[in-house]
């Protein structure tokens, strides 16, 4: 979205076709005196080849320039097509009147939704051939930027949230806002039920927010506090993942209507983006430092303890620093208060001296458990259930196209990558003699995935 300073965040978007591709370029300010391109900016998006490509802005060191010079902004939309030769070129080039902050693309209509820095949300119509595009309508959405924003193609709205702490819905057919929910804090991210209507928003104080969104009311059906950050939300499974600032990933199991919660730590940075692969159960997560894993969450896995609260340790029962009354009596210090990640007590830092992981918990890193949890650890139960890659750069968002085996990864490094995503996640090859492969439809293979899943565990 709008960047400034060397804080610069690409966004890009898979088109469900082979050759299309839309993106957003950049447009320097006249500040800046040179652009470098470091590598061809060609970006390829076929099973034949992977781009990496990098944009470095520099300005004249000659001259001094003051912070509010050094600003830029993303204001053009293009339209890149696959020609004859093998090479990209850009088929539309269209330049908008606010920095953009945001993107939906929805691939059978040709719709494109462009969030903007001032608040407002403007729709284009791209032609069959992708050659033009045309404006549609233009939304009042928000006051400030728009951070995130969903296309409902069944109900002919679009969602979107914004750092006016609110999160709107707009009727695409009249144009008309149908309703706005204010939270405390600027909405960072969204999820949206298409089938139900249900709207997962997280915002900057920790909280994620899900709404009943109606034509115009709406109903808020619970708050889960705590976490902030990436949102992905399976509406199969009914699953909400959601990963921090505190490196970890949770699993909340809405559907379920238990409360249900799975914790995931295997990050030593920020977790900025996830995406969840129904056909082989998996979870892929990224954070900032260009960590990426792979989680298999098709594997029973147990809930972390509640940390319980004690004045002394509840293994050797000497007193925490704060009992004073305690150490008065027994004329000993007190001593510092740790956690056992297993069962949740409260101990000292000698009833807990060991570590070990316990992927089961979803902890794949050593962590602190007491000493008698350390002996009831068996050696299979060490056996990790997440693989772990090295994206070699800062990753801000990711988007996945499991059919093609493709990912990208951009960030605020300026790299834009396109990777071969079966070197991550092993792509699963099933050979249907049911029907002619001609007439398989995506619901009905998606059906028939889930039976198979159920019946034959995998």
């Amino acid at each position: 979205g709008g960047c400034e300073r060397s804080d610069v965040k690409f966004q890009l978007c898979f088109s469900s076709d082979s050759s299309p591709l839309i993106c957003l370029s950049l447009k320097l300010a006249p500040t800046y005196s040179k652009l470098e391109i470091t590598n061809a900016f060609m970006v390829c998006v076929s099973k034949r080849m992977i781009f990496e490509g990098t944009l470095k802005i520099t300005p004249d060191i000659a001259e001094r320039f003051e912070s509010d010079d050094l600003t830029f902004s993303f204001r053009t939309i293009r339209v890149w097509l696959k020609r004859d030769s093998g090479q990209y070129w850009p088929s539309i080039y269209h330049t908008v009147s606010s920095p953009c902050s945001c993107m939906s693309y929805h691939h059978d209509s040709r719709r494109i939704f462009i969030g903007q820095d001032n608040g407002a949300v403007v729709e284009f119509l791209i032609s069959e051939d992708f050659n033009k595009m045309n404006h549609v309508k233009t939304y009042p959405a928000h006051q400030n930027r728009v951070s995130d924003m969903v296309f409902s193609l069944e109900s002919e709205w679009v969602v979107s949230t914004g750092h006016d702490k609110s999160v709107s819905w707009m009727c695409t057919q009249s144009g008309s806002m149908l309703g706005r929910h204010y939270f405390t804090a600027w909405a960072s991210c969204l999820q949206y039920d298409h089938e139900t209507q249900h709207a997962f928003v997280g915002d900057y104080s920790g909280q994620i927010t899900l709404l009943k969104l109606e034509k115009q009311t709406y109903s808020t059906i619970t708050t889960l506090k705590g976490h902030e950050g990436a949102l992905w939300w399976d509406p199969v499974q009914r699953l909400l993942f959601s990963g921090a600032s505190d490196h970890s990933v949770i699993m909340w199991d809405i559907g379920g209507r238990k409360g249900r919660t799975l914790l995931l730590q295997g990050h030593h940075e920020r977790v900025q983006a996830l995406r969840y692969l129904q056909l082989t159960r998996q979870l892929v997560s990224c954070s900032a430092d260009g960590g990426m894993a792979v989680w298999n969450m098709d594997t029973q896995r147990e809930e972390a303890p509640q940390w319980l609260d004690s004045d002394s340790c509840q293994k050797c029962e000497q007193p925490f620093f704060w009992n004073i009354k305690q150490m008065w009596d027994t004329k000993t210090l007190g001593l510092r208060q740790h956690h056992c990640r297993k069962c949740g007590k409260a101990v000292c830092g000698k009833c807990s001296s060991k570590r070990s992981t316990f992927p089961i918990m979803g902890f794949e890193f050593p962590v602190r458990v007491c000493d008698a949890c350390f002996d009831t650890i068996k050696e299979e139960d060490r056996t990790p259930l997440a693989t772990f890659h090295e994206g070699k750069h800062n990753i801000a968002h990711m988007d996945m196209d499991p059919s093609r085996g493709l990912m990208v990864t951009c960030g605020s490094d300026r790299i834009v990558k396109v990777n071969n995503s079966s070197l991550i996640v092993p792509a699963c090859v099933i050979v249907f003699t049911l029907m002619p492969i001609q007439a398989l439809r995506i619901s009905t293979f998606q059906h028939y995935c889930q039976i198979i899943h159920e019946e034959n565990n995998w």
